[in-house]
């Protein structure tokens, strides 16, 4: 993160407030296509990760978040197993401008709630029959300084933003 962002989120953590009311799971999902037959064969994975996550206004000052994680592992075309997690989180967050609230959102809350996710991955695989899967950790900073630019470059190119 640039420094003169630090010093913004630094300068506006003192006046504002952040807390986590509460972490849950909101959806999960595990499935074996392919068993029992899959276990019997030796193979090499390949491991495809989706990661998005959404907030929702709950009241004034109160937001849900959720962190989805998708893994599908496959192996010749075949799918081993999807685990979906929806991990879910409360989060009080005052004193902020509106550009801060949505950093946070889209950063600090998914931070948070990436650990449980990964947790969740990882035992619901093993309960599978599988090996423990230990996802990477996540950069939400640098995933949300992409979706600013990428937004910055799709209303420079949409049709109302070319209207002289």
């Amino acid at each position: 993160m640039p420094e003169e962002k630090q010093q913004e989120l630094k300068g506006a953590a003192e006046q504002g407030q952040f807390g986590v009311q509460k972490v849950y799971i909101k959806d999960i999902s595990f499935e074996t296509p392919h068993s029992p037959k899959i276990f019997q064969e030796k193979w090499n994975p390949s491991v495809n990760m989706d990661v998005s996550n959404t907030a929702t206004a709950l009241g004034e000052n109160l937001f849900e978040v959720v962190l989805a994680v998708t893994v599908t592992v496959s192996f010749e075309e075949k799918t081993v197993y999807l685990a979906e997690v929806h991990q879910a989180g409360i989060f009080h967050i005052s004193g902020f401008t509106k550009e801060n609230v949505a950093r946070i959102l889209a950063t600090m809350c998914p931070n948070i709630l990436f650990p449980f996710a990964r947790e969740l991955v990882a035992d619901i695989a093993m309960r599978g029959g599988f090996p423990q899967l230990l996802l990477a950790p996540m950069n939400f900073e640098a995933l949300f300084a992409q979706h600013v630019q990428q937004a910055a470059a799709a209303a420079k190119e949409s049709p109302a933003a070319k209207k002289h």
